[in-house]
């Protein structure tokens, strides 16, 4: 009896740490949340401490009806999208190719992928690389070179391999070329690996900001992760045509809240998706990794 008391001590410390942890994580999104929701008036008077007195949309009304905003959106919306459906094209593809051993070269592609998770050419070789391609202010620039890397290839690799061989040899049978087997059987077969990826690649193509900081110079271009870098240097909201304005005689929007609305903005898309996809992303990843 002694021992279970002193069990259930332990596990009261235990979880109360874990509860203490958890909010220590979730206060500053609830921050961040709470304040892009505050009345302009309330923060400017200092009435704000963790739960605002009045809750205003007027700053959200701002960032969505400013034109740099939304120009930043629908190119980060672009090369989340284009770049998350060609990156699982690329990877499933050629994993697929490399798990077909009579395929001339392979054991050479293999070789070569394994290559580059260990050594990388760097920031200037990429750089050079992408202005001889023509790809400097382009938002192709920020999708084609990161199709796809060898860890992701790798994975995928090992998921296929887990599949039966006898597949194949059926659907070979039936007249199926190699294109056919990988479209109409091997992708069906491979829902939770490409949903754990289609989050992976998402998930990287929304959080792009090192590479356009790089290769856009068109602030026309930029995307989310740039233009909010830039609002947080400038300590305004004055970018690419996005200024502090009065909605009130006497009123105007405080940059603070501003910024933590298009803060939310940014993220809330990825938290939306993340509850579709989470029960196939540990799955996923786990299937494609016991042979790789």
């Amino acid at each position: 009896m002694k021992q279970t008391v002193n069990a259930q001590w332990v596990d009261i410390f235990i979880y109360a740490v874990l509860i203490l942890i958890c909010g220590i994580m979730i206060f500053p999104y609830f921050y961040v949340f709470a304040v892009s929701f505050t009345d302009p008036k309330t923060y400017v008077a200092g009435k704000f401490i963790i739960f605002p007195e009045k809750w205003s949309l007027d700053s959200y009304r701002y960032i969505l009806s400013a034109k740099s905003f939304l120009q930043s959106f629908q190119a980060t919306a672009f090369i989340t999208v284009i770049g998350t459906v060609l990156s699982l094209i690329f990877t499933t593809s050629f994993s697929y190719a490399i798990t077909k051993r009579g395929m001339p070269g392979s054991r050479l592609l293999i070789m070569m992928v394994l290559f580059t998770m260990v050594f990388h050419g760097g920031l200037i070789p990429n750089y050079l690389l992408v202005d001889q391609l023509g790809l400097i202010n382009s938002l192709w620039a920020l999708i084609l070179p990161v199709l796809t890397n060898a860890w992701s290839i790798f994975v995928v690799k090992g998921f296929f391999d887990t599949l039966p061989a006898s597949l194949e040899d059926s659907a070979q049978i039936d007249g199926c070329n190699d294109f056919m087997i990988w479209y109409k059987i091997i992708l069906p077969l491979s829902m939770p690996v490409i949903a754990a990826f289609s989050l992976f690649f998402a998930v990287t193509y929304w959080n792009t900001y090192f590479s356009a900081l790089i290769y856009i110079q068109d602030s026309s271009k930029w995307t989310l992760q740039v233009l909010l870098q830039q609002m947080i240097l400038q300590n305004e909201t004055n970018v690419g045509g996005m200024s502090v304005v009065s909605m009130e005689p006497g009123v105007a929007l405080p940059p603070e809240t501003i910024k933590m609305a298009a803060l939310v903005t940014v993220i809330l898309p990825i938290l939306l998706v993340y509850p579709f996809l989470q029960k196939h992303f540990a799955k996923g990843v786990l299937l494609g990794s016991v042979k790789g």
